[in-house]
C-alpha cells in the first residue's frame, strides 16, 4: 500500500460518506460510523449493531452491537475529519477515547440509562448496555477513524470481571480491508501443543489435505475470539439450539463428551497456509499454526460447543472433534472453497452468501447495470450510472483506474457516489418492498442471507425491466429515508424506513409505479406527501414496542410487521389517482418455467404435511406466526382443490424448507 493509495481512498471515502450524509440527512461522523459497520457486519466482525450518539462529561459513544450468541457486548466511538489527512491519530487521543467509551459501559451498567430520557436516540442502547453487562463473557470496544493511527495496540483491561478488549480500525486498516478481496482479516491460529495430523497424499498443486482431531475446548475458544469470522465462508448463522441438529450436538458434549468423536460428523476447515511439524523423512506430522483459517461444514458444532463451554459453563475437555484441514492456494479460494462447502455438507443447507458474488443473480444484475443508463434528472441532461458493487471495493477499483483528475472526475460524474449500492442493499430494496422489515432489521448479513435463500428458491428472470424496477425501489427507499430522518426518527432510521416502505406497498397493494420513478429518477410530489403522511404513523408504532423490549429487538419480529400492517392509513385519493391499475405483482417472481417448477412441488406436498407443519409450529414456536398461517392456508387449498397464489408459492416453499431444517419430520 502507497502513499498515494491511501491518499486516494482517503478522498473517495470522504466523498462518498458525504454524499451518503447529504442523502441521509444526518451528519458525517454519523454516516461514517454507519458506513464502517455494515462493512464489519458483512465481514462476520461485528452483528446486530445500531448507531445512537451521546456525550456529556466523561464519557462519548456512537453506536452498539451484541453478538448473535450474546456472549459479546461491543461499543463504538468515532473519529472523523474533514481533512483526515493533516494529523495523525495518536497515542493520547486513542487511549481518552477509549477511556471515554469504557466509561459510558461502567456508567450504563450503574443505572445510567435511567437519566436519559425516552426521547432520546440513546435511551435504547442504555438499556442495551446496562442488560447486556450481567449476561455477556466479554466486551469490546472500538474506535473508527479515517485518520491515521501511529497507536494500535492498545492493552487490555476488565470491567467487573468481563474481558475488555480493544480494537482501531483507522484509515489504513479500512483500506486493507476494502482492497483486499477478502471479508476480513484472515484468522491466523497456533496450536500449543501442535495437532497431531495425518496427510493424505495429493497430486493436485491447487490444494491439500491433512486429517487431525482438535480438542472442543479449543475450537470453542477460537468461537469465542473470532465469533462469525470464523465461519464466514460457512456463511450459515448459528441456529441457537433450536434445530434438531444443535440440541444433538449440546445433549452430546454434555451428556456422552467422551464419545462425541465418536456421534458427531466433524469439522471441515481451509486454510491459505499450513505450517507443520515434520518428521526426517519430510513428512508432516503435527500442525503448528494456520494462516486464513475458515469453518466451512461444522460450523453448528463449532457454535454448539463454544454455547456449552460459555453459556452451560461445562467442561469440554474430553470432546474431540475431527477436522479435515484442506490448504487451498490463496488464487483458487473462490472456485474451491464453495465446492468444499457445498459436497461437504451433509447436515443444514448451506447458502454460499460470502461467495455470492459470483452467483449468476449478482453477476447478470452487475452485467445489465454497467451499460444502463438512468436518465437524466433535474434538467440536467446527464445521464448517469447506478453502480452496483457485485463486490467489496469495485467502486474503489473503477476509480483507481482512472488515472488522471479528469478522469476521475468524469468517473464521478458518470456514477455518482450516492447511486452506488452494495449486494445488502440490494437486498434491503427488495425485502422492504416486499413487506419484510422485520428481516431488514435484523441486519445486513442475515437480511443478505435470506434473500439469497429466496432467490435459490424462486430464481429471478433478471433483465433489464427487472434492474430498473429494482433500481426504482431504491429511489422510493432513500425518499422514504429522507422523509423519517425529517420526522426524528434518529438512531431507528434505518428500520422506521423499511417499515414505512413496507407498509406503503402494502396499503397500494404493490401498484405504486416503479417505471415512472425509473424514467423520473424521483418520487412525484404526491407520493412524497403520502409518505410524509404515513410516517410518523409508523414510527410510532416502531418506537413503542410491546412488552417493554427495546426498538432494536422489537423491529426484529413478525409481531413488529403485524402490528404495522394494523395502522390506520387509507391511500390519499391524490395518490390513488397515481396508482397502477393492478399491481406490479413480484417483481422478483420467478420466470415462468421456474415459477411452473415452485408450484408444481407445491402440489406435490400432500395437504397432511402442511396441516402438519402448522401444528408443529404452533407447538414448538419454531415459526412465525404468519408462516404457520401459510402453511394452514396451503393446506387447506390444495384440499378444497384450489391454486395457490403465486405470491404464496416462494413463501410456502421457504416456509417447508425451514420446518424441516429446524427439526420437522412428517410422521410416517
Amino acid at each position: 500500500m502507497t502513499e498515494l493509495d491511501l491518499q486516494e481512498y482517503s478522498h473517495s471515502l470522504l466523498l462518498e460518506v458525504q454524499a451518503d450524509a447529504e442523502a441521509e440527512g444526518t451528519t458525517t461522523p454519523e454516516a461514517f460510523t454507519r458506513r464502517v459497520l455494515e462493512d464489519l457486519e458483512q465481514a462476520g466482525v461485528v452483528a446486530n449493531t445500531f448507531t445512537a450518539y451521546h456525550k456529556t462529561h466523561g464519557h462519548e459513544v456512537h453506536g452498539y452491537g451484541v453478538s448473535d450468541s450474546g456472549d459479546t457486548l461491543d461499543l463504538f466511538i468515532t473519529d472523523f475529519h474533514l481533512n483526515p489527512l493533516d494529523s495523525k491519530l495518536g497515542k493520547a487521543d486513542t487511549e481518552t477515547r477509549f477511556r471515554r467509551l469504557l466509561t459510558f459501559v461502567r456508567r450504563c451498567g450503574e443505572g445510567f440509562g435511567q437519566e436519559v430520557g425516552e426521547s432520546f436516540d440513546a435511551y435504547d442502547m442504555c438499556a442495551a448496555v446496562g442488560k447486556s453487562l450481567t449476561e455477556v463473557n466479554r466486551i469490546r470496544l472500538f474506535l473508527l477513524s479515517n485518520r491515521v493511527g501511529t497507536w494500535t495496540d492498545v492493552s487490555a483491561n476488565e470491567l467487573d470481571g468481563i474481558p475488555v478488549t480493544h480494537e482501531v480500525w483507522d484509515l489504513a486498516r479500512l483500506h486493507r480491508h476494502a482492497t483486499s478481496g477478502v471479508l476480513g482479516e484472515p484468522i491466523v491460529v497456533s496450536f500449543d501443543p501442535p495437532l497431531p495430523c495425518v496427510s493424505a497424499p495429493s497430486n493436485e498443486p491447487d490444494h491439500s489435505v491433512v486429517l487431525a482431531v482438535i480438542p472442543g475446548r479449543v475450537l470453542a475458544e477460537l468461537y469465542a475470539e473470532y465469533d462469525t469470522r470464523l465461519l464466514e465462508l460457512n456463511v450459515r448463522s448459528f441456529l441457537q439450539v433450536r434445530g434438531g441438529v444443535n440440541k444433538g450436538i449440546r445433549q452430546t458434549a454434555l451428556e456422552h463428551p467422551g464419545k462425541f468423536l465418536a456421534y458427531n460428523n466433524g469439522i471441515t476447515a481451509t486454510a491459505s497456509q499450513v505450517e507443520f511439524l515434520k518428521d526426517a523423512d519430510g513428512q508432516p506430522t503435527h500442525i503448528s499454526r494456520v494462516h486464513g483459517i475458515q469453518v466451512v461444514n461444522g460450523g453448528q458444532t463449532t457454535a454448539s460447543l463454544h454455547y456449552v463451554m460459555f453459556r452451560d459453563r461445562k467442561d469440554l475437555s474430553q470432546v474431540s472433534v475431527q477436522m479435515k484441514l484442506t490448504e487451498v492456494s490463496p488464487d483458487q479460494l473462490t472456485e474451491i472453497v464453495p465446492k468444499i462447502s457445498r459436497y461437504s455438507n451433509t447436515q443444514n443447507r448451506v447458502t454460499l452468501v460470502d461467495f455470492s458474488s459470483n452467483h449468476e443473480y449478482h453477476v447478470r444484475f452487475q452485467q445489465i447495470t454497467r451499460s444502463l443508463w438512468a436518465p437524466a434528472k433535474d434538467g440536467s441532461g446527464k445521464e448517469t450510472h447506478w453502480f452496483y458493487e457485485r463486490a467489496r471495493g469495485q467502486y474503489t477499483d473503477g476509480l483507481a483506474n482512472a488515472r488522471t483528475p479528469a478522469q476521475q472526475r468524469r468517473f464521478r460524474d458518470l456514477n455518482p457516489t450516492s447511486q452506488k449500492f452494495s449486494k445488502s442493499d440490494l437486498a434491503k430494496y427488495v425485502h422492504s418492498w416486499h413487506q419484510l422489515p422485520y428481516w431488514v432489521s435484523r441486519g445486513a448479513q442475515k437480511n443478505f442471507n435470506e434473500f439469497m435463500a429466496r432467490i435459490d428458491e424462486a430464481q429471478p428472470r433478471v433483465d433489464v425491466l427487472y434492474c430498473q424496477r429494482v433500481i426504482a425501489m431504491a429511489i422510493l427507499f432513500k425518499a422514504v429515508d429522507r422523509i423519517a430522518a425529517s420526522h426524528g426518527a434518529g438512531s431507528h432510521k434505518s428500520m422506521v424506513t423499511t417499515y414505512t416502505v413496507a407498509r406503503l406497498t402494502l396499503a397500494t397493494e404493490k401498484r405504486v409505479d416503479l417505471d415512472r420513478i425509473w424514467r423520473e429518477q424521483a418520487v412525484s410530489t404526491t407520493l412524497e406527501d403520502a409518505i410524509d403522511d404515513l410516517c410518523p404513523r409508523v414510527m410510532h408504532v416502531v418506537t413503542h414496542p410491546r412488552d417493554g423490549a427495546h426498538v432494536g429487538e422489537w423491529a426484529k419480529k413478525a409481531a413488529c410487521w403485524d402490528a404495522v400492517s394494523r395502522v390506520r392509513w387509507a391511500v390519499p385519493p391524490t395518490l390513488e389517482a397515481e396508482l397502477l391499475d393492478h399491481p406490479l405483482d413480484e417483481v422478483v417472481a420467478a420466470d415462468d418455467e421456474a415459477s411452473s417448477a415452485a408450484r408444481g412441488e407445491v402440489t406435490l406436498v400432500s395437504p397432511e404435511e402442511w396441516y402438519a407443519i402448522e401444528r408443529w409450529a404452533k407447538e414448538t414456536r419454531n415459526l412465525e406466526p404468519w408462516q404457520r398461517q401459510l402453511a394452514y392456508s396451503v393446506g387447506r387449498k390444495l384440499e378444497l382443490g384450489q391454486g395457490v397464489p403465486d405470491t404464496q408459492v416462494a413463501q410456502a416453499l421457504h416456509v417447508r424448507n425451514e420446518a424441516h431444517r429446524l427439526g420437522f419430520r412428517l410422521a410416517s
